[in-house]
């Protein structure tokens, strides 16, 4: 009973830690329309500055400041929202599939810089030892990972309150004004190119954010844990959850994460060992098939974006 408590304990922590990442997808393509497909790259922006920030002193290494854990998370999302910044000012003109490529461009940036400056990001030795305040709080492995998991919940509480508030404001109702119909939103004097590096930016910060709390919890980075699977990860928890509805992006993150695991245990036990070593394309075939299901069956997600009774009237 303790071992299943224990891993249901982990299975949590990563699957809300992952669905903050999905929040700030919502945000940007969900209620904008912005064809991220960098998420991988942001998310390890705030993995690395989470690192850096509260780890201890590392020989020819950046680092050293054993700072507080939540220095580290606010240092990851002001990082991430400054990489978005900078991106979004290259890139954001752009539209789809051309973001979609320019994005994925600067992931991959991203992995190898991660992958070979290695003053700043251990290369691909990573960074060890980062501090989870959990461990200062409990005593043995179950009871630390029981207080990580409140606190995850927390700082997932209070971004998903505020990505509600922020997509229910005046401010959230124009961005699904551009994204319908981005010369209608002009023409009421919006600018729909600030709007727009906007969302980016506080998108890219819930990502940061994520980042932050996945590598406190693990207490190692590398530039591998930052492979373009991970946006195919985060992008399929958000279509079969449903854009544009911030529960459906949770759902879709514990749903995913659930049969990415459940998948992963299957196949070491009943594969053959010979072609085990294969168990990751195995995985990454079964979500791939699951996301075509899903835009075959139900384009909309399981808790699509809720529809106002105007809007199906017309």
């Amino acid at each position: 009973m303790t071992g299943v408590i224990s891993y249901l304990i982990f299975f949590l922590i990563l699957a809300v830690t992952l669905s903050i990442a999905v929040l700030g997808l919502n945000l940007q393509w969900g209620f904008t329309g912005l064809f991220n497909a960098g998420v991988a790259g942001f998310i390890a922006v705030g993995a690395y500055t989470m690192a850096i920030l509260t780890g201890p002193e590392r020989d020819a290494v950046l680092g050293g400041f054993g700072l507080p854990f939540v220095v580290g998370l606010i240092g990851a999302m002001l990082a991430a929202g400054l990489a978005a910044l900078l991106v979004g000012l290259v890139t954001l003109r752009l539209k789809g599939e051309y973001l979609a490529v320019a994005t994925f461009g600067i992931a991959v940036s991203i992995q190898l810089v991660c992958l070979n400056w290695e003053y700043v990001t251990g290369g691909t030795l990573g960074l060890i030892s980062i501090p989870n305040p959990a461990r200062s709080l409990a005593g043995d492995p179950l009871a630390q990972n029981a207080v990580y998991l409140l606190i995850v919940l927390l700082v997932w509480g209070f971004a998903f309150w505020a990505l509600e508030r922020i997509v229910q404001s005046p401010w959230g109702r124009m961005l699904k004004a551009i994204r319908e119909d981005e010369e209608a939103a002009s023409s009421l004097g919006k600018n729909p190119v600030r709007i727009r590096l906007e969302s980016f930016v506080l998108g890219c910060m819930a990502m940061g954010l994520s980042g932050a709390l996945y590598v406190a919890f693990i207490g190692y980075v590398s530039p591998s844990d930052f492979l373009p699977i991970v946006t195919f990860q985060i992008w399929t928890m958000l279509i079969v959850g449903g854009s544009a509805n911030n529960r459906g992006a949770v759902l879709g993150a514990i749903i995913v994460w659930g049969v990415w695991t459940s998948s992963g245990f299957v196949i070491s036990k009943f594969v053959p060992t010979e072609i085990q070593a294969q168990g990751g394309a195995m995985q990454a075939v079964l979500i791939g098939l699951i996301l075509v299901l899903m835009l075959l069956l139900r384009p909309r997600g399981l808790i699509g974006e809720r529809m106002n009774v105007s809007r199906h009237a017309r």
